[in-house]
């Protein structure tokens, strides 16, 4: 479509990177369930390898259904391209590989997804990759200090989870470039509907796409966007892969050959294309209707997750809430910055009665889903410390603030009401097992709750719970049972 005017984020989401059926008039991107595509002839294939003619060869190597998902989402980020993978943790493979090498080196915020930790720690450690975590990311000064001449890239996450501590991403991009290093953010939970990274100063965007962008919890993905911005020159010749002579390009290099898109064509045909982490077509096609419906859900999610969280912060058996939205939150002002469409739906508390007291909880919750995942239409809830968090050693778990009363919670587009009243279920289950506060919980073993917990606790009538859930809250963060 030509305009004059740029289009808006919810008209991008819908019509954005759309090309066209010719075949047939298709509306909706089709599903190209094809492994291989056939060549008109012998110079047609030859000149497909050589990249001069841009058809498909191989789904491996690319899908127009997969394309199509891969131009929306560079548009949505402020990218230059994308490209589209099989999960969230081949985003972040394919975006590390991509800049890292055997000896190389990076600084990472210290609260980050666990898996991410564990590819840094685990994999690429036996690759001979270092990491340096900085437990503090908004201390620059820890950023800058932890720089070694090896150091490759910056790592960090827009919204942390589960703890929901804003990253300042110029402040931290502003430290890596000053040293010729690239950021590269995980802006699965914040979504480009909250935050456009790019915009902030990072240089590599990665998601893992099953999460809010696909939204029904249906499919599996993840994406890499390249900023495009980055200049690979720079740095000492920290990035000689793509600065140097390469054989494949006829001793070009990828700079030279590629420009600003340097980076995005090693990642999607050195990396991506021979670890083959290759969406199904079906996947793609799911993820992108998903996007479709992006910002009204995002906005719902956040403005259910800000309600519960402001109710969470009133309760005498939480001791603390984890939600940048809230005044009270050390990173609110960085929310403030950042974040003015809501600080996402994925955040944390902390029952007073520990791992007892949130077993209670848990098992008490009717309408939050026991399970581990986060984005999705439907509110999720989960214990770190015993799940995702297991593999820490306890010391490590107190480090970074995942306490045995610790609660996560992904907050879906629900009715509020409905939620609150969940959650008050749940509250009363603590109450009536451990006291008033829940922190009896903390002088004894774990109760068996399995015939009198969750079962024996008075629901929470719409004549009572309703109006009194609806009265513990700031007006403006009621959401009406009528929308």
């Amino acid at each position: 479509m030509n305009t004059e005017e740029p289009f808006g984020f919810t008209t991008e989401q819908v019509h954005g990177g759309t090309i066209p059926d010719a075949g047939h008039g298709a509306r909706i991107t089709p599903i190209h369930m094809s492994s291989g595509f056939v060549f008109d002839d012998f110079d047609t294939a030859r000149d497909r390898f050589a990249g001069i003619d841009e058809g498909y060869t191989y789904t491996r190597l690319g899908n127009p259904t997969n394309a199509a998902v891969e131009r929306r989402i560079a548009l949505l980020e402020g990218g230059t391209e994308a490209i589209l993978v099989a999960s969230g943790q081949a985003a972040a493979t394919v975006a590390f590989l991509g800049l890292l090498a055997a000896g190389d080196h990076v600084v990472s915020a210290s609260s980050i997804y666990e898996g991410t930790r564990g590819l840094l720690l685990q994999n690429l450690g036996r690759l001979g990759i270092e990491v340096d975590f900085v437990d503090d990311a908004r201390d620059l000064d820890a950023w800058a200090a932890a720089v070694r001449p090896n150091t490759k890239l910056f790592f960090g996450e827009s919204i942390p989870n589960p703890k929901n501590d804003v990253l300042d991403i110029s402040g931290v991009a502003d430290v890596a470039h000053r040293a010729g290093i690239p950021l590269v953010v995980d802006n699965t939970l914040a979504t480009p509907y909250l935050v456009r990274p790019i915009e902030h100063g990072a240089d590599i965007v990665i998601h893992s796409a099953s999460k809010f962008l696909t939204g029904h919890g249906s499919a599996l993905g993840g994406v890499v966007v390249d900023s495009g911005r980055f200049d690979w020159t720079t740095g000492g010749g920290r990035f000689a892969h793509l600065t140097g002579p390469d054989r494949g390009l006829g001793g070009a290099s990828y700079v030279a050959r590629f420009g600003p898109q340097a980076f995005a064509v090693f990642a999607r045909d050195v990396i991506s294309s021979r670890i083959g982490p290759t969406p199904s077509p079906v996947n793609a096609f799911l993820i992108q209707q998903g996007i479709e419906t992006l910002s009204l859900r995002v906005e719902r999610h956040s403005a259910n997750a800000l309600a519960i969280a402001s109710w969470l912060e009133q309760q005498p058996e939480v001791t603390s809430v984890d939600h940048a939205g809230l005044a009270s939150s050390p990173f609110h002002d960085l929310a403030e910055r950042y974040l003015p469409r809501g600080a996402g739906s994925v955040f944390a508390f902390t029952l007073a009665g520990g791992e007892p007291a949130a077993r209670c909880f848990i098992d008490a919750v009717q309408l939050f889903s026991r399970m581990t995942h986060l984005g999705d239409v439907r509110s999720l809830i989960l214990h770190p410390a015993s799940t995702t968090h297991a593999q820490r050693t306890p010391e490590q778990r107190a480090a970074a603030g995942i306490h045995d009363g610790l609660i996560r919670l992904s907050v879906g587009i629900e009715d509020a009401p409905d939620l609150l009243r969940d959650l008050e279920r749940a509250l009363a289950a603590v109450r009536n097992a451990f006291g008033d506060t829940g922190r009896e919980a903390r002088r004894g073993p774990a109760t068996d709750h399995t015939a009198g917990g969750p079962a024996a606790v008075p629901p929470v009538t719409a004549s009572s719970g309703t109006a009194s859930l609806r009265h513990a809250l700031p007006e403006q963060h009621v959401i009406s049972e009528e929308i």
